[in-house]
């Protein structure tokens, strides 16, 4: 087969199956691509992490979160059938784990903490930030998990017209929340920044709070007046800050990582593009699009933050972009049980040395570590 003639038809395929959406969206259908130039190469470690003490058995990993000595900490959503019990014990609500892979902590009451864990964050002092899609709070722990530091909203009272997850949400409440997926802690100054709104079903906003948990502002999502219908219903996922204090935030349903300064001006979209199952029987458990393909960010830990670690969803992948210009440069892992591929990849870090753990959600219920191995 002449290969110029068949990169052509793949091409004219992926092109004919998703103009639609390329309409809608304003985004590319790409096939997968390999590393490009010297992007970073990684691997998956299996021995990562080690066994479980004590027969414990994990939920969904509902966030992942590194401190500065590089120790691991993981959010255990609890979701566990009474099969999955039948020869193990719940897990706690959050664990930590040393470089090795080691258990060395864990703490965390779950009628206490928030419901649902989504998203945890460290922040200049060595204390750990929780929230969770069930509830709408965010705690701040000790390291250790022995004291409650701060607790900003009421547990079980979400920002809706009733405080209950069936009210309307109000996307106002300088007190609490509805569904807020993570949080970023600025490192000059202790304020917190929320994504909150993990769904349709709840808020859509960034919320600021100072060290103290006071309110201080909240923008919502950008959005020009052609970006209607259900592609553009705001979902924000993720929220990080770069080394040059921009506040990058997950538009999930966009498609895109919309970056503002932290007075929330808009400044650019950068799009994640979601590939066609165009292989597979219609259907919609094939739906291309429908999980999301911004759902979580990381940064590569050189002082420019060369690269950019995306969550994609809909592609169960990994997708490193060059940080600057926003160019994919190339992916890695694919959708399955083994090491080094994913079920419902949903959140991400980096620590010190540029490795990658990656958790999953749904039934994944799992975290993995993915070693640099090659690139600058």
């Amino acid at each position: 087969m002449n290969t110029k003639t068949s990169f052509v038809q793949v091409v004219a395929s992926c092109a004919a199956m998703c103009a639609g959406m390329v309409l809608a969206l304003g985004i590319l259908c790409v096939a997968p691509l390999h590393a490009q130039g010297n992007a970073p190469r990684f691997e998956v470690d299996p021995a990562w992490p080690k066994p479980l003490p004590n027969l414990w058995i994990t939920g969904g990993i509902g966030g992942v979160c590194i401190d500065a000595q590089d120790h691991v900490f993981i959010l255990n959503r609890r979701d566990l059938t009474d099969n999955d019990l039948d020869a193990g014990h719940q897990a706690p609500v959050v664990i930590e784990f040393d470089p090795d892979g080691n258990v060395v902590n864990s703490f965390g009451d779950p009628d206490a903490t928030p419901n649902t864990p989504h998203g945890c964050a460290i922040d200049q002092e060595n204390n750990v930030w929780v929230t969770g899609t069930g509830d709408g709070i965010a705690q701040k722990y000790s390291h250790d998990g022995s004291k409650l530091l701060l607790q900003i909203g009421k547990r079980g009272v979400v920002d809706s017209s009733d405080g209950t997850a069936k009210g309307k949400p109000l996307n106002a409440s300088h007190e609490g929340f509805f569904k807020p997926a993570g949080m970023a802690i600025d490192p000059k100054n202790g304020d917190v920044y929320v994504a909150d709104g993990e769904s349709p079903g709840g808020n859509h906003r960034i919320a600021v709070f100072d060290r103290t948990g006071q309110f201080l502002r909240q923008w919502e999502l950008n959005r020009t007046g052609s970006e209607t219908g259900a592609a553009f219903v705001p979902v924000l996922h993720c929220v990080i800050i770069d080394n040059d204090g921009l506040i990058y935030v997950c538009d999930r349903r966009g498609h895109r990582i919309q970056v503002f300064d932290k007075m929330g001006n808009f400044k650019k979209n950068i799009p994640v593009a979601f590939e066609l199952k165009s292989k597979l029987p219609a259907g919609p458990e094939h739906e291309p699009a429908a999980l999301g393909s911004a759902v979580w960010i990381g940064f590569s830990r050189d002082a420019a933050q060369k690269y950019m670690y995306v969550v994609n969803q809909d592609n169960e992948k990994i997708d490193i972009l060059d940080h600057a210009t926003g160019q994919l440069l190339s992916s890695f892992g694919r959708v399955g049980r083994q090491p080094g591929q994913f079920t419902y990849a949903h959140f991400l870090a980096v620590d010190s040395k540029g490795n990658i753990y990656v958790s999953e959600v749904g039934t994944g219920k799992r975290i993995q570590k993915f070693k640099l191995v090659g690139g600058k």
